[in-house]
């Protein structure tokens, strides 16, 4: 399966979310919201939040790279309701082990990008109340999984009803991991030889903050 670009996997990826809710009541009887993980996974939540007719937010979460790895996630944070949840890769960090003051550095400069992302996305607007909705978290694809699961473990916070994630692409063994940490996980494709989630898409420029701020905005309205 190949996408042209995040809008179109959203798109594709909405008609699978709505058709899982529909076959779960339990699910269906909650009134959706849609969260986005900035950046990449806002234009797909867009399209998702479109169809589905549900309020759309962002949910900001931050990579912890290795040092001197940084494309390699030994961890992620990620912010709701003003607090910060870690979620550690045990996988990554037997095979690179890291000294608590070096894990502790890249955590406090991720934390001040989390908090200014927060800020420059969502302004002064209160974060969508999510307590007791049917919850679903998007982003563009699953590689390890840290970021999504250190979104998943703060939005635990705020009460949903259910948490739905919703990729177009991921692991098969990330998307195994997460099912169990989560009501229901929605992934159009889990290639087999998986390396990177840009592989599906023939487009996959990264999204800017203004790209972002425009999604949130058009949501809105």
């Amino acid at each position: 399966m190949r996408f042209a670009d995040r809008a179109d996997a959203g798109y594709r990826l909405a008609t699978a979310v709505a058709e899982r809710l529909a076959d779960r009541p339990a699910l269906a009887r909650r009134p959706p919201v849609v969260l986005g993980l900035p950046r990449g996974g806002v234009p797909v939540a867009a399209e998702v939040a479109r169809q589905l007719g549900a309020p759309l937010d962002v949910l900001v979460v931050r990579k912890l790279g290795l040092p001197g790895q940084p494309e390699l996630a030994m961890g992620a944070i990620a912010g709701v309701a003003g607090d910060i949840e870690v979620v550690r890769n045990d996988a990554v960090l037997a095979q690179v082990p890291v000294g608590e003051e070096a894990f502790q550095h890249v955590y406090a400069a991720e934390v001040t990008e989390l908090r200014r992302r927060q800020s420059a996305y969502r302004g002064d607007r209160p974060p969508a109340a999510v307590a007791g909705c049917t919850t679903v978290v998007v982003d563009d694809g699953l590689a390890t999984g840290a970021t999504m699961r250190a979104a998943v473990a703060a939005l635990r916070h705020s009460s949903p009803a259910a948490v739905v994630v919703a990729v177009p692409v991921g692991s098969r063994d990330t998307c195994a991991r997460l099912a169990a940490e989560v009501d229901e996980v929605v992934c159009l494709t889990t290639p087999r030889g998986f390396i990177a989630v840009g592989q599906v898409y023939v487009d996959f420029s990264p999204t800017s903050d203004d790209e972002v701020r425009q999604a949130l905005a058009e949501a809105e309205r």
